[in-house]
C-alpha cells in the first residue's frame, strides 16, 4: 500500500509540474505574439496594451499559478474522501465493486481484494454458525433420545415400587443400558473436541499392520457374525506405518463398526494394505447403500449421520468418521470415502515407518 501511496504522489507531483510548465510556455507564446500583432498598431489603446504586456504576463502567470496550485491542492483531499468512501463500502454486504480515480487504481484494486476477502469471511462465518446451529440439534436429538429412555424407566420404578423382581430387573437393566450410551455419546464429543483442537499426545512408534488390523477386526467379530459379516484382510508383509498404535487402532475401529452399522447382511467387509511409494494406503470396503454425492462429501463433519441411521437409537453421535479423520491428520495422512454400485470404500493414506 505504501508502495502505491508513493506512486500516486509522484504522479501528482509530476503532473502538477506539466502543467505549470505548460501554462507558463503558453502564455510565453501568447505574450510573443501579442507583442507582434500589437506592434504593427497606432491605436492609443493598442498601444498602452503593447506596452504593458508583461505586467498582464505576470498577472496571467500569478492568477493561473494560484488556480493550478488550488487545483492540485485539493486533488489528495477529494482521493482521501474517494478513499473514505470507499472504506465504508468494503463491509457492504453485496457484490458492488468500489469504483476509484484512475490515479487510485492500484488502491482500488486492493480494497476491491479486501472487500471480496471480507464477503467470503461473512460466507465461511454463517456457514460455520448455520453448522454449529445444525450440529447442536444433532447432539440435543442424538442425548435426548437415551435420556428420555432413562428417565421413563426410572419413573416407571418409581411409580410402581412393587413391580415384580424379574420386571423391575428388566427396567434396571434397560435403564443402565442407555445412561452407557448416553455416556458414550458424551464421551464422543469430548474426545472429538480435544483431537480438533490439536491437544493429544502422539506416541509415535512403528505399527505392524497386519497386526493391529487383524487386533482391530477380531474384536468386531460378535457384532459382524450377527449379521452374517466377515473380514476378509489382506495386508502386504512387512508393511509398518510411523504413529500411535492407539490412535490408530481407534481409527480402524471406528471404520469397521461403520462398516458393521451400513453393511448388507451376510456380505463381506474388505480391509487390504500395500505400500505406495511413501505412504501406506489401507483400504476398508463394504457393501452397503449408496451414500449420495451431497452425503459423502460432509461424511467426516461433525455429527455427520445418514438420515435413516439418526432415526433409529443405533449408533453413535456421528463423530467416529470426524474423529478418525482428526487422528489421520494430526499422523499426516489423508482419509477420502467413496461410495457406487452398493459399495462404500474408505482410503487411508499414513507415511510408512522408515
Amino acid at each position: 500500500m505504501s508502495e502505491q501511496n508513493f506512486s500516486v504522489k509522484k504522479r501528482l507531483e509530476w503532473h502538477f509540474l506539466f502543467v505549470l510548465l505548460s501554462y507558463t510556455v503558453l502564455g510565453w507564446i501568447g505574450l510573443m505574439l501579442f507583442q507582434v500583432v500589437f506592434s504593427d498598431f497606432k491605436n492609443p489603446v493598442m498601444e498602452w496594451l503593447y506596452w504593458r504586456l508583461d505586467v498582464i504576463y505576470f498577472f496571467y502567470l500569478c492568477i493561473g499559478g494560484v488556480c493550478i496550485f488550488r487545483c492540485y491542492w485539493k486533488k489528495p483531499w477529494s482521493y482521501l474522501d474517494e478513499v473514505i468512501a470507499a472504506t465504508q463500502m468494503v463491509y457492504e454486504r453485496n457484490d458492488h465493486t468500489i469504483k476509484l480515480s484512475e490515479p487510485l487504481r492500484g488502491v482500488e484494486q486492493q480494497m476491491n481484494q479486501i472487500k471480496m476477502s471480507v464477503l467470503l469471511s461473512q460466507k465461511a462465518a454463517k456457514e460455520a454458525e448455520d453448522r454449529k446451529d445444525e450440529m447442536v440439534m444433532y447432539l440435543a436429538h442424538d442425548i435426548r433420545t437415551p435420556l428420555t429412555a432413562v428417565i421413563g424407566y426410572l419413573s416407571l420404578l418409581e411409580e410402581a415400587r412393587d413391580m415384580p423382581a424379574e420386571q423391575k430387573e428388566k427396567y434396571v437393566g434397560i435403564a443402565l443400558d442407555k445412561a452407557e450410551r448416553l455416556e458414550a455419546l458424551i464421551d464422543e464429543l469430548f474426545e472429538i473436541t480435544r483431537y480438533h483442537t490439536a491437544s493429544v499426545q502422539m506416541k509415535r512408534t512403528s505399527v505392524d499392520l497386519y497386526a493391529l488390523l487383524s487386533q482391530v477386526a477380531e474384536e468386531f467379530y460378535p457384532v459382524l457374525s450377527a449379521r452374517g459379516n466377515h473380514v476378509n484382510l489382506a495386508v502386504e508383509e512387512n508393511l509398518k506405518v510411523s504413529g500411535d498404535p492407539e490412535k490408530l487402532a481407534r481409527v480402524f475401529s471406528n471404520l469397521i463398526k461403520n462398516a458393521a452399522s451400513y453393511s448388507y447382511s451376510d456380505t463381506e467387509i474388505g480391509i487390504s494394505a500395500e505400500r505406495k511409494g511413501e505412504n501406506a494406503e489401507i483400504v476398508f470396503k463394504n457393501h452397503g447403500q449408496v451414500i449420495v454425492p451431497e452425503q459423502l462429501a460432509d461424511i467426516f463433519g461433525k455429527f455427520s449421520r445418514l438420515e435413516e441411521a439418526r432415526l433409529s437409537d443405533t449408533g453413535g453421535a456421528g463423530l467416529g468418521l470426524s474423529i478418525a479423520k482428526e487422528i489421520v491428520s494430526l499422523h499426516g495422512g489423508e482419509i477420502t470415502a467413496q461410495s457406487c454400485d452398493d459399495t462404500v470404500t474408505f482410503i487411508v493414506i499414513l507415511p510408512v515407518s522408515s
